[in-house]
């Protein structure tokens, strides 16, 4: 059975999307990643920035305490960025510009995701991985972060704490978490563990499941695993659930559409001059000739959405579960002389067909909502039960 996601609102934008903290993944579509700065700079604008330089001194010579310049510079990036009210665009310091661009699917940490919890700002474990160090130490989901080596977790933001986390191969790190009312303090050695991206099993009536939690450079080896352990094409028809995947890069959900869709458009991107970019699908068409349903729900973005935007789009799939998160954009992290890292939207995508889902999220075909209070379904995923039944109902 399928646990469910609860709903979180992640600290770089308004909606919920999990964090691995082995690895700064903000469930973004990233593009390309280039380290080219302007070649006008400021020539144009110096007198715009001359108040700039007025408050910058002013904070340096007479503010009661001294400050890091590199602390003031930080604070005026992220304010330039900020003025952009992107929820996608933001700076990335320094000692988070090497995990933000990590998608290989292998991390050093503690093995656990994170929300931010919308109600009270506090961070929260919502998955342990497997044999993970954390997995090991005894910390379960539904722990939140209290102290970490001393530091109060109560005022760190999602970024900040998975900086603080991870770490080099057998370093230790003391982790005191709240749990039912409780403080419980774990010693916690880190350790080098590959993300289960991928799960899959057999259901009744030969239905095959395959849950896919991210995208990532193992994400489409590790798809074509699970169909040759399934034996994809002699089962009765495929479930492909994506609820709960924040999406990743660009280049997997290339490869994953790949599968599903033959020599095909995968989405369309429009950069600022309204100049439009179409991006195929890769070569490794899976051949996949039985039934296929694409399971979401609101916490599905971005690389995600592409997937499920195009499968609807050719007509291979059918949509079940519920309208997803509605990230139309794609994004770059060029990175800075300091070492820090802007990640700043660069381009709109939209479907096949010319649709951008921006804010309103892809409309599943059949619509199954969740209702995390009703007690009447006994701990039933009713989302997938709907995709089951609706396999069977092809073969009645």
């Amino acid at each position: 059975m399928k646990p469910r996601h609860t709903r979180y609102r992640g600290s770089w934008s308004g909606r919920s999307l999990l964090t691995v903290l082995a690895v700064f993944l903000l469930g973004i579509l990233f593009g390309y990643i280039s380290p080219q700065r302007p070649s006008n700079a400021l020539s144009d604008t110096d007198q715009a920035f001359e108040p700039f330089w007025d408050a910058f001194a002013i904070v340096e010579s007479r503010y009661i305490d001294p400050v890091p310049v590199e602390s003031l510079v930080d604070g005026a990036i992220a304010g330039m960025v900020n003025a952009l009210e992107d929820d996608h665009s933001g700076y990335i310091r320094p000692d988070l510009c090497d995990r933000a661009v990590d998608f290989s699917g292998e991390f050093s940490g503690i093995g656990v995701t994170i929300a931010t919890i919308e109600d009270t700002g506090e961070i929260e474990v919502v998955t342990v991985i497997p044999n993970s160090p954390a997995d090991g130490a005894g910390v379960m989901p539904g722990d939140i972060f209290y102290e970490i080596d001393g530091q109060i977790a109560t005022s760190l933001t999602q970024a900040e704490l998975s900086a603080i986390v991870p770490g080099p191969r057998g370093t230790a790190i003391t982790i005191t978490f709240k749990r039912d009312g409780e403080l419980v303090t774990f010693e916690i050695v880190r350790d080098i563990f590959t993300l289960p991206n991928v799960s899959f099993a057999m259901l009744a009536d030969n239905i095959a499941h395959i849950e896919m939690k991210d995208f990532n450079d193992l994400s489409r080896q590790q798809l074509d695993d699970a169909f040759d352990a399934l034996d994809i094409n002699e089962t009765s028809g495929l479930i492909f659930d994506m609820r709960g995947n924040p999406g990743g890069t660009l280049a997997s959900a290339i490869d994953i559409g790949g599968a599903f869709i033959e020599d095909g458009v995968l989405l369309r991107q429009v950069s600022r001059d309204l100049s439009e970019e179409v991006t195929r699908t890769s070569a490794g068409y899976a051949d996949i000739n039985v039934p296929i349903v694409v399971l979401v729900d609101e916490t599905s973005a971005s690389a995600s959405e592409v997937i499920a935007g195009a499968m609807q789009d050719y007509g291979v799939a059918t949509i079940i579960g519920e309208t997803t998160f509605g990230k139309g954009t794609v994004q770059n992290i060029p990175r800075l002389s300091n070492g820090g890292c802007v990640r700043i939207t660069v381009k709109r995508w939209l479907t096949p067909n010319g649709h951008w889902i921006h804010d309103q999220g892809i409309t599943p075909d059949i619509i199954v909502e969740w209702n995390e209070d009703d007690d009447e379904t006994g701990g039933i995923d009713l989302q997938l039960e709907a995709a089951i039944d609706f396999l069977e109902s092809l073969r009645d």
